[in-house]
């Protein structure tokens, strides 16, 4: 079994994966969308 110390901090470390996880599913989006909007801008010329 886990300490209440190592569960506190597993607790911590599963809740910022979280945030990283939607960080960076967020940048993956945004990313993709700036691609795609440069894409279109080059293509129109």
């Amino acid at each position: 079994g886990l300490t209440s110390a190592e569960r506190q901090r597993l607790k911590e470390l599963e809740r910022e994966n979280r945030e990283l996880r939607r960080s960076n599913d967020i940048l993956r989006q945004a990313s993709a969308y700036f691609a795609k909007a440069e894409f279109d801008r080059l293509w129109k010329k």
